[in-house]
């Protein structure tokens, strides 16, 4: 099996989304800072409500998955097919856009800390008008795998050890896993050969081979079947994503995510006109 190593390197940005919501963005803070099938990732963590308090209201999406893990906090997901789903501390939300949906994330408590990501994963030509979907997951559904040293690994996505995550059936096969290490700890984990990966350190530093990943820093991995990461010089938290490329044509305007121009001027029509999630 062949070691993956730290390819290089994208390191988040500040930014703001939805109302006005204060985040950190890593990948796809422009159009070059991608990994296929990944377009997005964004962390958000405050303490101020300021930061967050007004939300991400009703806004579409066609052509993608959004996954929002949170680590603290409570926001309320509605949506125009009626899902609506309470995330909470340590669970998930898994949705898939697919031809159309219209949704609101908004905040469910006006102090504390409110912390986590939304990831944007892309899907291939053929289920980009399939109808949407929704998963709403609870903490509880997330499988923990303890690690020798007092680390663990919840799964969201993919496996570990032979323990699988709540989400499966994905055509780009992901990866999702929120690891805790111990100081001097280390994660060795499988990648498949040919799906890309990175990971994203959200407390302390990593280190993968010679090379140091520092806090809100994007880590671009090399080919190969699997990865080493140790928390070298104090306890780290990070996020591992890996998923199968879809080596297709991206066209990204806003919230829609198609592979041609026309597809993306056929989303804002379906938008303008009512017709978008019907």
């Amino acid at each position: 099996m062949s070691m993956r190593s730290l390819q290089g390197v994208i390191r988040a940005i500040p930014a703001s989304d939805g109302a006005g919501v204060k985040l950190m963005r890593s990948l796809g803070q422009n159009q070059m800072a991608r990994l296929d099938p990944f377009l997005m990732l964004d962390c958000f963590s405050s303490e101020e409500a300021s930061d967050y308090i007004a939300g991400f209201p009703a806004h579409p999406h066609r052509g993608f998955e959004t996954v929002t893990y949170m680590l603290d906090g409570h926001m309320r997901h509605e949506d125009h097919l009626g899902n609506v789903g309470e995330l909470r501390s340590g669970g998930a939300q898994w949705m898939t856009a697919g031809r159309g949906i219209i949704h609101s994330e908004m905040p469910q408590q006006d102090k504390g800390r409110m912390r986590g990501f939304q990831l944007w994963i892309n899907l291939p030509a053929a289920e980009k008008m399939k109808p949407a979907g929704y998963k709403d997951i609870q903490a509880e559904q997330i499988p923990v795998v303890e690690l020798a040293q007092g680390g663990w690994v919840k799964v969201v996505a993919g496996s570990v050890q032979g323990v699988a995550g709540p989400i499966a059936g994905i055509s780009t096969q992901p990866l999702m896993i929120d690891v805790s290490l111990a100081i001097g700890e280390s994660l060795t984990q499988p990648v498949p050969e040919g799906h890309n990966a990175f990971v994203y350190p959200y407390e302390g530093e990593v280190s993968i081979g010679s090379h140091i990943l520092e806090t809100n820093q994007a880590g671009i991995l090399s080919p190969g079947s699997k990865v080493e990461i140790r928390a070298s010089n104090g306890p780290a938290r990070f996020l591992l994503l890996a998923a199968k490329p879809l080596k297709e044509p991206v066209v990204q305007y806003g919230p829609f995510v198609m592979n041609s121009r026309e597809q993306i001027e056929q989303a804002v029509h379906d938008y303008q006109s009512g017709n978008f999630a019907s």
